[in-house]
């Protein structure tokens, strides 16, 4: 089975030393940028819209990304746009949403429609980000719906582009160690 599928002729493109899982599923106007990786059980469709995914960007296990279909009220849908150095924990929903760079979304965590998370943004596990809400810059976000709790420090400001830089590590070593038992 293929993992990267057409959708009505637009093919998913990848950046340079990209590793996409073989379990997950990539379809249609997707763009996935140098370094970054698609773990297992990723589904990502970029069909009534696109998704744009940054560079050592890393979407984990069973994560869920899909776009908002464009319409009379919205004429430009909802495109799910993803930025450099961004970790994208554990289940974790993405829908028609924007994320800047240097952002950690927690395991389980929804950000839905229109909502906007700036650069430098921790979202605390199982949050719920609510259509169009705008998460400003240098601070953690947590619940349901998520609220501001606090400004981050420097270790963690810190820990976000470390973080992104840990998936690109590991996923080179899957790229060329990882392979199938027969």
């Amino acid at each position: 089975m293929n993992s990267i599928r057409s959708y009505q002729g637009i093919c998913p493109q990848l950046g340079k030393d990209v590793y996409i899982d073989e379990s997950a599923i990539i379809v249609g106007d997707i763009y996935v940028g140098d370094d970054s990786s698609i773990w297992p059980l990723v589904a990502a469709r970029g069909d009534v819209n696109h998704i744009r995914i940054g560079e050592r960007t890393n979407i984990q296990d069973g994560s869920i990304l899909h776009v908002t279909h464009k319409n009379a009220d919205n004429p430009a849908g909802h495109p799910l746009l993803i930025g450099n150095d961004v970790t994208v924990g554990h289940k974790v929903m993405l829908h028609g949403c924007t994320i800047h760079d240097r952002v950690l979304v927690g395991m389980g965590t929804i950000v839905l429609d229109g909502a906007i998370i700036e650069e430098d943004v921790m979202i605390g596990a199982g949050s719920l980000v609510p259509p169009g809400k705008t998460l400003h810059s240098g601070y953690l976000y947590m619940g349901s719906p998520v609220k501001q709790a606090r400004p981050l420090t420097e270790k963690e400001l810190t820990f976000l582009p470390q973080s992104a830089q840990n998936y690109v590590i590991n996923k080179q070593v899957f790229l060329t160690e990882v392979k199938p038992v027969k």
